[in-house]
Protein backbone atom coordinates (compact mmCIF):
# COMPACT_ATOMS: atom_id res chain seq x y z
CA UNK A 1 0.00 0.00 0.00
CA UNK A 2 1.55 3.38 -1.09
CA UNK A 3 2.15 5.79 2.34
CA UNK A 4 -0.01 8.17 0.87
CA UNK A 5 -3.15 5.98 1.09
CA UNK A 6 -1.94 4.31 4.32
CA UNK A 7 -4.00 4.99 7.35
CA UNK A 8 -2.53 5.27 10.83
CA UNK A 9 -4.03 3.16 14.10
CA UNK A 10 -3.93 4.91 17.13
CA UNK A 11 -4.93 3.53 20.21
CA UNK A 12 -6.76 6.42 20.58
CA UNK A 13 -8.56 6.66 17.08
CA UNK A 14 -12.29 6.71 18.35
CA UNK A 15 -11.58 10.08 20.28
CA UNK A 16 -13.58 13.04 18.55
CA UNK A 17 -13.96 16.22 20.27
CA UNK A 18 -16.32 19.41 20.01
CA UNK A 19 -14.99 22.61 19.24
CA UNK A 20 -16.68 25.25 20.69
CA UNK A 21 -13.53 28.17 19.18
CA UNK A 22 -10.21 28.54 17.76
CA UNK A 23 -8.46 31.67 18.23
CA UNK A 24 -5.22 32.44 16.24
CA UNK A 25 -2.17 34.46 18.12
CA UNK A 26 0.56 36.00 16.25
CA UNK A 27 3.75 36.30 18.37
CA UNK A 28 7.18 38.08 17.66
CA UNK A 29 9.36 36.33 20.17
CA UNK A 30 13.36 38.03 20.15
CA UNK A 31 16.12 35.35 20.12
CA UNK A 32 18.89 35.68 22.34
CA UNK A 33 21.63 35.98 19.31
CA UNK A 34 20.80 36.48 15.19
CA UNK A 35 20.49 33.08 13.75
CA UNK A 36 22.18 32.95 10.18
CA UNK A 37 22.24 30.03 7.78
CA UNK A 38 23.11 29.99 4.06
CA UNK A 39 19.47 31.46 2.93
CA UNK A 40 19.26 34.04 5.37
CA UNK A 41 19.32 35.96 8.73
CA UNK A 42 17.09 36.23 11.55
CA UNK A 43 16.92 37.84 14.88
CA UNK A 44 13.10 36.92 16.31
CA UNK A 45 10.98 34.18 15.84
CA UNK A 46 7.56 34.68 14.28
CA UNK A 47 4.80 32.20 14.84
CA UNK A 48 1.42 31.54 14.71
CA UNK A 49 -0.43 30.15 18.02
CA UNK A 50 -3.53 27.89 17.41
CA UNK A 51 -6.19 27.51 21.18
CA UNK A 52 -8.52 25.44 20.42
CA UNK A 53 -10.85 25.51 23.46
CA UNK A 54 -13.69 22.40 23.09
CA UNK A 55 -16.84 22.09 24.39
CA UNK A 56 -16.41 20.11 27.75
CA UNK A 57 -13.63 22.86 28.23
CA UNK A 58 -10.37 21.45 27.27
CA UNK A 59 -7.79 23.48 25.92
CA UNK A 60 -5.44 22.41 23.06
CA UNK A 61 -2.30 24.83 21.97
CA UNK A 62 -0.66 24.08 18.25
CA UNK A 63 2.20 26.07 16.74
CA UNK A 64 2.08 26.95 13.11
CA UNK A 65 6.15 27.90 13.04
CA UNK A 66 7.40 28.60 9.29
CA UNK A 67 10.76 30.96 9.30
CA UNK A 68 10.23 34.28 7.94
CA UNK A 69 11.12 35.08 3.79
CA UNK A 70 12.74 32.63 1.89
CA UNK A 71 14.49 32.00 5.17
CA UNK A 72 13.69 28.29 4.91
CA UNK A 73 11.44 27.89 2.66
CA UNK A 74 7.99 29.31 0.34
CA UNK A 75 5.76 29.29 3.51
CA UNK A 76 6.10 32.43 5.72
CA UNK A 77 4.10 33.82 9.03
CA UNK A 78 2.07 35.94 6.64
CA UNK A 79 1.00 33.25 4.29
CA UNK A 80 0.64 30.53 7.04
CA UNK A 81 -1.48 32.89 9.08
CA UNK A 82 -4.24 33.54 5.93
CA UNK A 83 -3.95 29.69 4.92
CA UNK A 84 -5.32 28.80 8.80
CA UNK A 85 -7.99 31.53 8.82
CA UNK A 86 -8.99 31.19 4.82
CA UNK A 87 -8.61 27.27 4.02
CA UNK A 88 -8.24 24.93 7.17
CA UNK A 89 -10.15 26.67 10.08
CA UNK A 90 -13.40 26.10 7.92
CA UNK A 91 -12.85 22.67 7.85
CA UNK A 92 -12.78 22.24 12.02
CA UNK A 93 -15.93 24.97 12.62
CA UNK A 94 -17.79 22.95 9.85
CA UNK A 95 -18.20 19.90 11.82
CA UNK A 96 -19.70 18.64 15.03
CA UNK A 97 -17.17 17.04 16.10
CA UNK A 98 -13.63 16.22 14.99
CA UNK A 99 -11.66 12.74 15.39
CA UNK A 100 -7.59 13.96 15.69
CA UNK A 101 -7.02 10.73 14.54
CA UNK A 102 -8.66 10.97 10.69
CA UNK A 103 -7.48 14.80 10.39
CA UNK A 104 -4.77 14.86 8.52
CA UNK A 105 -7.01 12.76 5.69
CA UNK A 106 -9.20 16.03 5.30
CA UNK A 107 -5.81 18.17 5.75
CA UNK A 108 -4.41 16.32 2.65
CA UNK A 109 -7.10 17.71 0.66
CA UNK A 110 -5.50 20.95 0.54
CA UNK A 111 -2.21 21.43 -1.45
CA UNK A 112 0.77 22.49 0.68
CA UNK A 113 0.26 24.88 3.99
CA UNK A 114 2.42 22.16 6.04
CA UNK A 115 3.30 24.80 8.71
CA UNK A 116 -0.77 25.75 8.91
CA UNK A 117 -1.72 21.82 8.79
CA UNK A 118 1.16 21.13 11.70
CA UNK A 119 -0.23 23.74 14.20
CA UNK A 120 -3.57 23.20 13.53
CA UNK A 121 -3.82 19.47 13.71
CA UNK A 122 -1.00 19.82 17.11
CA UNK A 123 -3.72 21.78 18.76
CA UNK A 124 -6.56 18.93 18.08
CA UNK A 125 -4.08 16.36 19.44
CA UNK A 126 -3.95 18.40 22.37
CA UNK A 127 -7.12 18.75 23.58
CA UNK A 128 -8.19 15.54 22.72
CA UNK A 129 -5.19 14.19 24.85
CA UNK A 130 -5.91 16.54 27.71
CA UNK A 131 -10.25 15.62 27.35
CA UNK A 132 -8.49 12.15 28.03
CA UNK A 133 -5.87 13.48 30.77
CA UNK A 134 -3.79 11.62 28.81
CA UNK A 135 0.12 12.49 28.03
CA UNK A 136 0.72 13.65 24.28
CA UNK A 137 2.74 10.86 23.03
CA UNK A 138 0.66 8.30 24.80
CA UNK A 139 -2.18 8.77 22.10
CA UNK A 140 0.38 7.45 19.76
CA UNK A 141 1.82 4.49 21.29
CA UNK A 142 3.54 3.79 24.37
CA UNK A 143 6.47 6.07 24.28
CA UNK A 144 10.03 4.34 25.33
CA UNK A 145 11.51 7.01 27.09
CA UNK A 146 10.79 10.15 28.92
CA UNK A 147 13.72 12.21 28.29
CA UNK A 148 15.14 13.10 25.04
CA UNK A 149 18.72 13.34 23.74
CA UNK A 150 19.44 17.23 22.95
CA UNK A 151 21.84 18.18 20.03
CA UNK A 152 22.90 21.69 19.43
CA UNK A 153 22.20 23.80 15.94
CA UNK A 154 25.12 26.68 15.52
CA UNK A 155 24.77 29.02 12.49
CA UNK A 156 27.31 30.86 10.60
CA UNK A 157 29.53 33.94 12.22
CA UNK A 158 31.67 36.21 10.65
CA UNK A 159 34.79 34.53 12.15
CA UNK A 160 36.11 31.16 12.84
CA UNK A 161 37.55 32.25 16.22
CA UNK A 162 33.83 32.81 16.77
CA UNK A 163 32.44 29.96 15.75
CA UNK A 164 34.90 27.91 17.74
CA UNK A 165 33.91 30.35 21.11
CA UNK A 166 30.13 29.24 20.79
CA UNK A 167 30.95 25.52 20.00
CA UNK A 168 33.10 25.03 23.19
CA UNK A 169 30.12 27.00 25.18
CA UNK A 170 27.27 24.97 24.17
CA UNK A 171 29.58 21.47 24.40
CA UNK A 172 30.11 22.50 27.96
CA UNK A 173 26.21 22.66 28.69
CA UNK A 174 26.15 19.26 28.39
CA UNK A 175 24.70 18.77 24.19
CA UNK A 176 25.39 15.70 22.82
CA UNK A 177 25.76 16.18 19.39
CA UNK A 178 26.87 19.62 17.38
CA UNK A 179 25.63 20.93 14.14
CA UNK A 180 27.18 23.49 12.24
CA UNK A 181 25.89 25.20 9.15
CA UNK A 182 28.28 25.85 6.08
CA UNK A 183 27.36 27.56 2.92
CA UNK A 184 30.37 28.04 0.18
CA UNK A 185 33.06 30.05 1.16
CA UNK A 186 32.40 28.79 4.64
CA UNK A 187 32.51 25.37 4.76
CA UNK A 188 36.27 23.30 5.02
CA UNK A 189 38.15 25.68 7.24
CA UNK A 190 35.61 26.06 9.62
CA UNK A 191 35.04 22.36 10.07
CA UNK A 192 38.79 21.58 10.04
CA UNK A 193 38.83 24.46 12.62
CA UNK A 194 35.97 22.64 15.22
CA UNK A 195 37.09 19.06 14.64
CA UNK A 196 40.75 19.93 15.16
CA UNK A 197 39.23 21.64 18.90
CA UNK A 198 36.60 19.11 19.46
CA UNK A 199 38.03 15.86 18.34
CA UNK A 200 35.78 13.57 19.43
CA UNK A 201 32.60 15.58 19.86
CA UNK A 202 30.00 14.31 17.52
CA UNK A 203 29.48 16.24 14.77
CA UNK A 204 27.55 16.92 11.49
CA UNK A 205 27.11 19.68 8.96
CA UNK A 206 24.28 21.17 7.56
CA UNK A 207 23.97 23.84 3.68
CA UNK A 208 20.68 23.93 3.40
CA UNK A 209 20.42 23.28 -0.29
CA UNK A 210 23.63 25.66 -0.79
CA UNK A 211 25.40 23.37 -2.96
CA UNK A 212 25.24 21.64 -6.41
CA UNK A 213 26.77 18.41 -8.08
CA UNK A 214 29.73 20.34 -8.97
CA UNK A 215 31.05 21.12 -5.35
CA UNK A 216 31.70 17.21 -5.30
CA UNK A 217 35.06 17.74 -4.60
CA UNK A 218 34.64 19.64 -1.34
CA UNK A 219 32.59 17.25 0.09
CA UNK A 220 35.44 14.36 -0.81
CA UNK A 221 37.60 16.74 1.52
CA UNK A 222 34.60 17.01 4.31
CA UNK A 223 34.46 13.58 3.83
CA UNK A 224 37.97 13.26 5.74
CA UNK A 225 36.15 14.49 9.05
CA UNK A 226 34.37 12.08 10.19
CA UNK A 227 31.18 13.48 10.41
CA UNK A 228 27.71 12.21 11.53
CA UNK A 229 26.43 13.08 8.34
CA UNK A 230 25.76 15.61 5.72
CA UNK A 231 22.59 17.38 5.83
CA UNK A 232 20.69 18.29 3.03
CA UNK A 233 23.76 19.43 0.54
CA UNK A 234 22.20 19.89 -2.36
CA UNK A 235 18.63 21.35 -3.87
CA UNK A 236 15.39 19.53 -2.23
CA UNK A 237 14.48 18.73 -5.95
CA UNK A 238 17.87 17.59 -6.51
CA UNK A 239 17.15 13.95 -5.92
CA UNK A 240 19.08 11.98 -8.94
CA UNK A 241 22.53 14.46 -8.30
CA UNK A 242 22.33 13.68 -4.48
CA UNK A 243 21.95 9.74 -5.18
CA UNK A 244 25.28 10.38 -7.00
CA UNK A 245 26.75 12.58 -4.37
CA UNK A 246 25.85 9.87 -1.68
CA UNK A 247 27.28 6.85 -3.66
CA UNK A 248 30.81 8.43 -4.01
CA UNK A 249 30.79 9.76 -0.02
CA UNK A 250 31.64 7.23 3.39
CA UNK A 251 29.56 10.11 4.93
CA UNK A 252 25.28 9.42 5.11
CA UNK A 253 23.88 12.36 3.31
CA UNK A 254 21.16 13.36 5.15
CA UNK A 255 17.45 14.77 3.71
CA UNK A 256 15.98 17.68 4.66
CA UNK A 257 14.24 19.86 2.87
CA UNK A 258 14.13 16.84 0.31
CA UNK A 259 11.53 14.93 2.80
CA UNK A 260 8.99 17.21 2.69
CA UNK A 261 6.15 14.76 2.37
CA UNK A 262 5.83 10.84 2.36
CA UNK A 263 5.47 10.97 -1.57
CA UNK A 264 9.12 12.92 -1.52
CA UNK A 265 10.30 10.02 1.08
CA UNK A 266 9.42 7.67 -1.54
CA UNK A 267 11.62 8.92 -4.48
CA UNK A 268 14.23 9.03 -1.79
CA UNK A 269 14.12 5.73 -0.89
CA UNK A 270 14.00 4.45 -4.27
CA UNK A 271 17.11 6.35 -5.57
CA UNK A 272 19.12 5.69 -2.71
CA UNK A 273 19.50 9.63 -2.41
CA UNK A 274 20.11 9.36 1.43
CA UNK A 275 20.82 7.29 4.08
CA UNK A 276 19.33 9.15 7.13
CA UNK A 277 16.21 10.87 7.30
CA UNK A 278 15.42 14.14 9.10
CA UNK A 279 11.86 14.29 10.27
CA UNK A 280 10.52 17.90 11.12
CA UNK A 281 7.09 17.89 12.55
CA UNK A 282 6.29 21.22 10.83
CA UNK A 283 7.69 20.83 7.61
CA UNK A 284 5.71 17.73 6.70
CA UNK A 285 2.89 18.59 7.94
CA UNK A 286 1.71 17.78 11.15
CA UNK A 287 1.51 14.72 13.94
CA UNK A 288 0.38 12.03 11.44
CA UNK A 289 2.19 12.96 9.01
CA UNK A 290 5.31 12.23 11.09
CA UNK A 291 4.03 9.22 12.23
CA UNK A 292 3.58 7.90 8.54
CA UNK A 293 6.82 9.17 7.34
CA UNK A 294 8.88 7.83 10.33
CA UNK A 295 7.54 4.29 10.40
CA UNK A 296 8.29 3.95 6.51
CA UNK A 297 11.67 5.29 6.90
CA UNK A 298 12.51 2.24 9.58
CA UNK A 299 10.86 -0.08 6.62
CA UNK A 300 12.97 1.04 4.60
CA UNK A 301 16.09 0.73 6.83
CA UNK A 302 16.92 4.56 6.86
CA UNK A 303 18.07 5.67 9.95
CA UNK A 304 16.09 8.85 11.23
CA UNK A 305 15.51 12.10 14.24
CA UNK A 306 13.35 14.96 14.64
CA UNK A 307 14.64 18.05 13.83
CA UNK A 308 13.05 21.51 14.35
CA UNK A 309 12.60 24.94 12.71
CA UNK A 310 13.98 26.11 15.74
CA UNK A 311 9.95 26.45 17.07
CA UNK A 312 8.86 28.16 20.32
CA UNK A 313 8.13 25.50 23.42
CA UNK A 314 4.79 24.88 21.80
CA UNK A 315 5.94 23.00 18.71
CA UNK A 316 9.02 22.15 20.57
CA UNK A 317 7.21 19.90 23.22
CA UNK A 318 5.14 18.11 20.65
CA UNK A 319 8.31 16.91 18.93
CA UNK A 320 9.87 15.72 22.40
CA UNK A 321 6.19 13.70 22.75
CA UNK A 322 6.81 12.43 19.09
CA UNK A 323 10.78 11.02 19.71
CA UNK A 324 9.81 9.56 22.81
CA UNK A 325 8.28 7.29 20.60
CA UNK A 326 11.55 5.71 19.88
CA UNK A 327 13.34 4.46 16.68
CA UNK A 328 15.55 7.82 16.52
CA UNK A 329 19.05 6.99 16.00
CA UNK A 330 20.56 10.66 16.56
CA UNK A 331 19.96 13.48 19.33
CA UNK A 332 17.12 15.68 18.44
CA UNK A 333 17.87 19.33 16.95
CA UNK A 334 15.31 19.96 20.47
CA UNK A 335 17.07 22.36 22.79
CA UNK A 336 16.40 24.44 25.68
CA UNK A 337 14.40 27.26 25.46
CA UNK A 338 17.28 29.92 26.76
CA UNK A 339 19.40 28.51 24.12
CA UNK A 340 17.07 30.43 21.24
CA UNK A 341 14.95 32.97 23.20
CA UNK A 342 15.15 36.11 25.39
CA UNK A 343 11.72 33.98 27.17
CA UNK A 344 9.73 31.19 25.52
CA UNK A 345 5.88 31.11 26.05
CA UNK A 346 5.51 27.89 27.75
CA UNK A 347 5.74 26.85 31.54
CA UNK A 348 8.00 25.15 32.55
CA UNK A 349 10.87 26.45 30.19
CA UNK A 350 12.62 23.41 28.44
CA UNK A 351 15.37 22.61 29.49
CA UNK A 352 18.84 20.20 29.10
CA UNK A 353 20.33 18.60 32.18
CA UNK A 354 23.97 18.26 32.58
CA UNK A 355 24.34 15.31 30.33
CA UNK A 356 22.11 16.70 27.58
CA UNK A 357 18.74 15.36 27.97
CA UNK A 358 15.67 17.21 27.93
CA UNK A 359 13.31 15.50 30.66
CA UNK A 360 9.69 15.63 29.41
CA UNK A 361 7.42 16.60 32.09
CA UNK A 362 4.36 14.68 33.74
CA UNK A 363 1.28 15.73 32.67
CA UNK A 364 -1.76 15.73 30.10
CA UNK A 365 -1.31 16.81 26.46
CA UNK A 366 1.57 18.39 25.78
CA UNK A 367 2.46 18.88 29.64
CA UNK A 368 4.21 22.30 28.50
CA UNK A 369 1.34 24.95 29.29
CA UNK A 370 1.44 28.68 27.74
CA UNK A 371 2.36 31.14 30.65
CA UNK A 372 -0.46 33.74 30.09
CA UNK A 373 1.71 36.94 30.88
CA UNK A 374 3.79 35.83 28.27
CA UNK A 375 1.53 35.33 25.59
CA UNK A 376 0.01 38.62 26.51
CA UNK A 377 3.56 40.13 26.40
CA UNK A 378 5.02 38.78 22.70
CA UNK A 379 1.56 38.47 21.06
CA UNK A 380 1.36 41.16 18.24
CA UNK A 381 -2.65 39.90 16.84
CA UNK A 382 -5.07 37.18 17.68
CA UNK A 383 -8.43 36.68 16.18
CA UNK A 384 -11.17 34.01 17.66
CA UNK A 385 -13.29 31.96 15.33
CA UNK A 386 -16.31 30.07 16.27
CA UNK A 387 -18.99 27.54 13.97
Amino acid sequence: MSISAEKLRFEATKTEITVKSVALHRVAVPLVEPFRISSGEVSVKESVLIQVTTANGAIGWGEASPMPGAFYSDDTPESTHLALKEKLLPLVLAEKSVAPAGFYEKLREIPGEPFAKAGLEGALWDAAAKTLRRPLGAMFGRPVADKIASGVAIGIYDTIDELVERVGFYVNQGYRRVKIKVQPGWDLEPVRAVRENFPRVPLMIDANAAYGIESLDLFRELDRFDLLMIEQPLAARAVEETAELQSRLKTPICADEAAESSDALEKLIETRAARIVNIKIQRVGGLSEALLMRRRALEAGLACWVGTMPELGVASAQGLHFAALGGFAYPTDIEASQRWFVEDVVEPLIEIDDEGFIKIPDGAGNAFEIAPEKLERFTVGSEVFRP
